[in-house]
């Protein structure tokens, strides 16, 4: 292992590290929820991966349809070709979306999806001879690291370097306590007839601290956005694929989004890929006979045959009593485990939703105030790596979203090292 760290540290450059950061952990196979190191040791993953892994490492079910596809076709452009394994994709992936998603464009990631979907909403209302330039988003949101997606994203640490290149968004607070205020930022700058749309995590914020808030609240939003004719996009990258309680969090909304945007959870955390889907009503604004209207956008592996293939694998996997099962559990320890988090001296704002359970540690003598860079985030994740346990905090945002096929043994054992943890800040 330390050859591995070695070579490492002389060639790579990993995301989101500094020059004193601990080292990386060298991974040599997963199973399950476990991640398992070349020496043997084993750790559990409490996060199913940056949240991608829903049926867990190595899935033999999606490793069997990967391997399939290899033998028939690796890669095709998208441009002027199709495949089975799109098109069947396409087809059952709106089957399960709200009614009014009627295309799938396929892109390579989260971030990329976002940026396809901005695109979208602003080359829609251009080619409608309308020109719109501003976005709205809820303030403190992620949606990725490429420059649009910085765009409707916080603006922060993570993109102060860049605040000169990004274009005009206007946030809207989180309607979780005060929904009448969002209510009146959201009418006073549709007012303004610029704006290009509206993006949003569904329900809950992940990056940005786990934040849950009300769907009738969002729902509001959604309507003032629909009355004025400004398509609103869904950023489902982790929402979506069971993870708030319903295959999308959209599911829960009165009123559906005009785009949404997929990935993690879309080939089971696998192979890259994302996609975005729309109404055939934005699509058609695309599709007039002027081809420079045309949606002049695309990617290398847009629907990759092997991504395709691992992606149906994950749907017929959510099909099976099995997935079914293994999220209800996962909820239900979440629900009978959050009361015993909350009698914690250390522990603010226990909050479930679907398979997430997160809460905010305040260990004694801090100020409450809940911060991505927390000083007590690098010391909560060291002390349960050293336990066995991968739980990544978000500042001092500690949170639980393991994959559907956790046992609950495995679930118990986190539970027991986060209250030892607890205990020890």
């Amino acid at each position: 292992m330390n050859d591995l760290i070695l070579r490492d540290a002389k060639h790579l450059w990993h995301p989101f590290t500094w020059q004193g950061a601990a080292e990386p952990i060298p991974i040599e196979r997963g199973e399950g929820a476990w991640l398992i190191q070349p020496d043997g040791t084993r750790i559990l993953d409490g996060i199913s991966s940056w949240w991608a892994v829903t049926h867990g490492h190595a899935c033999p079910e999606i490793s069997a349809r990967i391997a399939a596809q290899l033998e028939k076709i690796h890669h095709v452009m998208f441009a002027g070709f199709t495949h089975a394994p799109a098109i069947e994709l396409a087809e059952r992936l709106l089957a399960l979306l709200p009614e009014n998603q009627t295309r799938v464009f396929y892109v390579d990631n989260g971030a990329t999806a976002v940026e396809a979907a901005l695109k979208i909403a602003i080359q829609g209302a251009a080619n409608r001879g309308e020109k719109r330039t501003k976005f709205l988003a809820l303030e403190g949101g992620y949606h990725g690291d490429t420059f649009g997606a910085m765009s409707v994203g916080a603006r922060a640490a993570f993109t102060a370097p860049f605040a000169d290149h990004l274009f005009e968004t206007a946030w809207i607070d989180v309607p979780i306590q005060n929904p009448e205020t969002s209510l009146h930022q959201i009418r006073a700058h549709l007012a303004e007839g610029n704006v290009a749309g509206f993006i949003f995590e569904p329900l809950v914020q992940g990056a940005g601290g786990m934040r849950i808030y009300p769907a009738e609240h969002l729902d509001a939003l959604l309507t003032e956005c629909r009355n004025a004719g400004v398509p609103t996009i869904a950023d489902e990258v982790m929402t979506g694929f069971g993870r708030t309680g319903t295959m999308f969090a959209s599911d829960r909304l009165r009123v559906k989004p005009d785009l949404i945007c997929l990935s993690k959870g879309l080939t089971g955390g696998t192979l890259p890929m994302g996609a975005v889907t729309c109404t055939e009503e934005l699509y058609q604004t695309f599709y007039t006979g002027d081809r420079m209207k045309a949606f002049f956008h695309g990617h290398t592996f847009s629907a990759s045959p092997i991504a395709c293939a691992a992606a149906l694998a994950s749907l017929d996997l959510f099909e099976a009593p099995a997935c079914r099962q293994g999220m209800a559990r996962i909820q239900a320890r979440h629900r009978a485990f959050a009361p015993r988090l909350a009698a914690h001296s250390a522990v603010r704002d226990v909050r479930v939703l679907g398979t997430l359970l997160a809460f905010d540690v305040v260990p004694p003598g801090s100020s409450g105030e809940s911060s991505y860079f927390h000083p007590v985030k690098d010391r909560l994740q060291s002390m349960f790596l050293e336990r066995g346990i991968l739980l990544r905090p978000l500042g001092n945002v500690l949170y639980i979203l393991p994959p559907y096929c956790i046992a609950d043994n495995e679930l118990e054992q986190i539970e027991t090292v986060i209250l030892e943890v607890l205990n020890l800040v």
